[in-house]
């Protein structure tokens, strides 16, 4: 890969994510910026001046245990407005936030914490004991008084452990430092087709570009309210949602996760008009009674002009990212029409490439690799934390991003989705690969091999089937094989990880070099489904 650098002048010289919300403190301080929904309990609404407020009192209680620029944070939640308010205070400072998936297990918990040398953390009762021994080099540990709005189930917090109200401190303990677009403001973890998450890294600078960016696609406004229910530890609620509404000055209407029965009510209460939906969301409200009218301009989704869009009365503009891009790099048009079901056209700030096997670019009407080529650290992820040679290896010589993705490129200049790497599965929304699920089971005695594919679903999409190669097939294997690999799964995986099928041979198909024909394996899931 060339060595790519910023420029030295971009749109986000001398600017960064704490001085952005002090923007909007100073124009418009009293406009709602944040409005809590739990599933229990009171709404609660922070205009951006005192949202602003507690981001300072508690990066100021950060300072305060010693954290400093560049250390990490681990921010292990669920949906809820700590986990905002802690992710704003981890940029005030110029600590790094480590946002990881809330259905994580332990094995998962201990690889985040040691690979990303975590100072300290950040959860809710539920996950606190989970956290605490997972996490054993900590000097810290916040937990919020609630699960997302929720009474705990068990009120006992682990030892060296504190309520997050103890984090606020003096905000004059932690004024606004001078901005720095280049310094590294979060970590997601992201699965790829290797055993272990890579941590993809974000500068302020990409914060920046996926606010301006994808408010931009999006066409929000100051007075749009865009409702919140996806993940915030994934890049979709993060950038997608939450930055976007920042970088205009819009309101976010938080929710702890969705819910189709308290969708429209939600919705009208707060006169949402733009959200980010998954096809499953889509297919549960289409169990939903439908109000008359609504509030909704855009519903971004995955595809464009769904058949759905004439039932729900709403307007979809599909579009394609990735952690890694921060932004969309394929987006439909908020203004002119785009083709059904596609993801849209490339968006005017990255190069794309759609290239065959041997390299060269398709045809339209044919499918091939989607390449993104953009700025590391401004328009594409920083790098891969603590693993230069999956850095290096994720750019081609030109320095095209390699997505893993396949594509379709349409005669009208639109593109569709084909196809993901072979090794990933999309169960319900998460990115699983299929190496992470494989590494537990083998932990299991007695397997001489196993191969995850997907298999359809009709509301996840896809779900895992595990095949496991035993001698003498399921004659030959221990009777408690199957309890023996699920309780492994159980252990090491988050419950989406989880095979729901487990198939024993003697044999596996092979292709080129003795490899396990994983294609051959997906007919035969999908073809007795």
């Amino acid at each position: 890969m060339p060595a790519l650098r910023a420029p030295l002048i971009h749109p986000f010289s001398n600017f960064d994510v704490p001085h952005l919300l002090a923007v909007h403190v100073a124009a418009r301080g009293a406009h709602p910026f944040l409005i809590w929904e739990p599933f229990e309990g009171e709404a609660k609404t922070w205009s951006y001046r005192a949202f602003a407020h507690e981001v300072q009192a508690v990066a100021a209680g950060l300072k305060a245990r010693g954290v400093k620029a560049g250390e990490r944070v681990l921010i292990h939640l669920d949906n809820c407005p700590e986990s905002l308010i802690a992710w704003y205070a981890c940029a005030h400072l110029g600590a790094v936030a480590v946002t990881t998936n809330a259905r994580s297990v332990a094995d998962d918990l201990i690889y985040f914490s040691e690979h990303a040398a975590v100072v300290g953390a950040i959860t809710q009762p539920g996950f606190a004991s989970l956290v605490a021994s997972s996490c054993k080099n900590i000097k810290w540990l916040a937990v919020t008084v609630t699960d997302n709005g929720a009474a705990p189930k068990d009120a006992n917090r682990p030892p060296k452990s504190e309520s997050f109200a103890a984090l606020y401190g003096d905000p004059a303990d932690a004024p606004l430092r001078a901005p720095d677009p280049m310094l590294p403001v979060g970590v997601q973890y992201t699965s790829g087709t290797t055993s272990r998450p890579k941590g993809v890294v974000w500068t302020h600078a990409n914060a920046l570009w996926g606010a301006k960016l994808c408010a931009m696609h999006e066409d929000l406004r100051p007075s749009d309210v865009h409702l919140t229910y996806l993940p915030l530890f994934h890049t979709n609620a993060q950038s997608y949602s939450v930055l976007a509404a920042l970088w205009v000055g819009a309101t976010v209407v938080l929710q702890p996760r969705f819910s189709a029965s308290r969708f429209w009510r939600v919705s009208a209460k707060h006169g949402c008009t733009w959200t980010s939906m998954v096809p499953f969301c889509v297919r549960a409200l289409m169990g939903q009674e439908k109000p008359k009218s609504h509030s909704y301009r855009i519903w971004g989704n995955g595809i464009s002009a769904p058949p759905t869009d004439v039932h729900f009365g709403v307007k979809t503009i599909g579009w394609w990212g990735m952690t890694e891009t921060i932004t969309h790099g394929i987006v439909g048009d908020v203004h002119l029409p785009n083709r059904p079901m596609s993801i849209g056209k490339p968006a005017t700030s990255y190069e794309i490439a759609i290239l065959r096997e041997d390299g060269t670019p398709v045809d339209p009407g044919e499918t091939g690799e989607l390449l993104v080529r953009g700025v590391p650290g401004l328009s594409l992820f920083a790098e891969y934390l603590n693993n230069p040679e999956a850095t290096a290896k994720s750019f081609d010589e030109q320095g095209y991003f390699i997505t893993g993705d396949r594509v379709t490129l349409g005669e009208d200049g639109f593109i569709s989705f084909a196809d993901r790497d072979k090794d990933m599965l999309k169960v319900g929304g998460e990115n699983v690969a299929a190496s992470e699920i494989e590494r537990v089971v083998m932990t299991v005695p007695g397997i001489q091999e196993c191969a995850v594919v997907a298999k359809r679903d009709p509301m996840l999409d896809e779900v895992p089937v595990a095949f496991l190669l035993v001698p003498g097939g399921e004659a030959a294997a221990p009777r408690d094989l199957q309890a023996q690999v699920m309780a492994a799964c159980e252990k090491g995986l988050a419950d989406f990880k989880r095979p729901r099928e487990i198939r024993i041979v003697d044999s596996f198909p092979r292709s080129t070099l003795e490899k396990i024909a994983k294609a051959e394996l997906r007919r035969l899931v999908d073809g007795a489904a």
